[in-house]
């Protein structure tokens, strides 16, 4: 059982913060190993085709799903603020409005998931070969839309809470679940890239079960809201409000993503094979780091909740301080192993030759955005979607002015573009900070009428 959000917000430190961010990176690992399993399972079959397609196929789904991520992320916020202001009653009503959106656009993704499924495919612009197999996986795995989304009102509400632990758990026994599921059809029933598919799916249906199992074990029960409360107008306006912002911001964030990937495409299947091995890199460092922005999003947004300035930049400072501690260790890391990775990964001499060529850009991947990882837990903690979202947008910009200028460099280009759109984001976020906590959390710890997310 967790503390009653009436108890008063734990003391910040380092110890705190790793309690928090521990379980989470250990959590987030799991999740682009669910990519990495994705990738090897049809990897080793030997076609390049299915690689990319399997590879294409995660890409729009983290671009749609995670475009989304703002439930989450919005939840975890308001939650923590309700910890801090010792609200009990705000973290439930938080939870069962949460649950609602997400379902709603949900079935909204599936009722639309013909004009999506071209959308994404023309932007893509992958061979003939690659979208062959890809329509076979969106189609199945479009359904668990509503499912996903509302696990992610579950685990952000789990978040703003502190109680990333019960978090890990559910999403370790959700990930387990998929790759095993994938490894079984993929491999034992020989089902291709829609057994993949199928894996994800069902895994997601289980991990929703499981997270009512823990919220009710916590002594919340998110059906018991009142109807009156649950369409609260102010509430829900704010909710809308600081979601929208970061829908905005994840939307600009999945489209460098997806451009990133529909570029290398354009190169080749090779390329983009090669690619795919690497995103994967990227994404289990992105995913380890996120860690302590997910624990600054805890934090930060309890001491914010309770109007504790100080608490809340010594929160900040040591986010911050430790992402940059782990995103050397992840580096150097992926420096002196990433060979024997991508050997790992694909059985293809020439996807293998390929990746190497661009190794080291993906290995300094985390370093370059261990600013930005830190500073969104503090932005999101704290409510501050609106400048959040408008300092994405900022980057998002230079990152296609970049694309355009480098656009000879061909795949190097692509790289470096990427690098620079990670960084500047970080060095935007830092230099809006300093003006940002003075205007919301005074020096005096006196509140201002609303947490406000401009």
């Amino acid at each position: 059982m967790s503390a009653p959000a009436s108890a008063a917000p734990p003391e910040v430190s380092h110890r705190r913060m790793f309690l928090i961010a521990l379980p989470m990176m250990l959590s987030h690992i799991t999740v682009p190993l669910l990519g990495f399993v994705d990738t090897t399972v049809i990897g080793r079959l030997g076609d390049a085709a299915l690689l990319g397609a399997v590879a294409v196929g995660a890409v729009i789904f983290d671009y749609i799903f995670w475009s989304f991520g703002a439930l989450r992320m919005g939840t975890a916020g308001m939650t923590a603020q309700a910890v801090g202001r010792r609200d009990d009653r705000g973290v439930a009503e938080t939870l069962a409005r949460a649950l609602v959106v997400g379902g709603a656009v949900g079935l909204l993704i599936v009722l639309l998931q013909v004009p999506i499924g071209w959308a994404a495919f023309a932007a893509i612009g992958a061979s003939d070969a690659v979208n062959a197999a890809l329509v076979e996986y969106f189609t199945i795995r479009i359904w668990a839309a509503p499912v996903t989304l509302m696990n992610y009102a579950l685990l952000g509400s789990l978040t703003g809470r502190g109680r990333t632990d019960l978090a890990f758990l559910t999403q370790v026994a959700t990930n387990v679940v998929n790759i095993a599921l994938t490894i079984l059809f993929v491999v034992g029933m020989e089902m291709g890239v829609g057994g993949a598919a199928l894996g994800t799916l069902i895994a997601e249906v289980l991990g929703l079960a499981l997270g009512f199992v823990v919220v009710l074990r916590l002594g919340d029960n998110p059906f018991a809201v009142r109807r009156a409360a649950l369409l609260d107008r102010a509430a829900l306006a704010r909710m809308l409000a600081v979601n929208g912002d970061i829908v905005v911001r994840t939307l600009a964030l999945g489209a460098a993503f997806l451009i990133f990937n529909a570029l290398g495409a354009r190169t080749g299947d090779e390329t983009l094979a090669a690619n795919a091995v690497l995103y994967n890199m990227f994404a289990i460092g992105a995913y380890f780091l996120d860690g302590f922005a997910t624990a600054a999003e805890a934090v930060c947004g309890q001491a914010y909740g309770a109007r504790r300035p100080r608490d809340f930049r010594r929160a900040a400072g040591i986010a911050i301080l430790w992402a940059h501690v782990f995103g050397v260790a992840v580096a150097a890391g992926f420096l002196v192993g990433g060979g024997a990775f991508i050997d790992f990964v694909s059985t293809d001499p020439q996807v293998r030759e390929t990746a190497r060529l661009y190794l080291v850009f993906a290995a300094l991947s985390p370093l370059v955005g261990a600013l930005a990882f830190a500073h969104d837990g503090v932005y999101i903690g704290s409510t501050w979607t609106a400048p959040l979202r408008n300092l994405m947008l900022v980057s998002f910009a230079f990152y296609l002015a970049l694309l355009f200028l480098l656009r000879d460099l061909g795949n190097t280009g692509l790289w470096i573009a990427f690098l620079a759109f990670l960084a500047s984001r970080g060095i935007g976020q830092q230099l809006a900070f300093p003006m940002l906590a003075r205007r919301h959390i005074p020096l005096d710890g006196s509140p201002d009428p609303l947490p406000s997310r401009t």
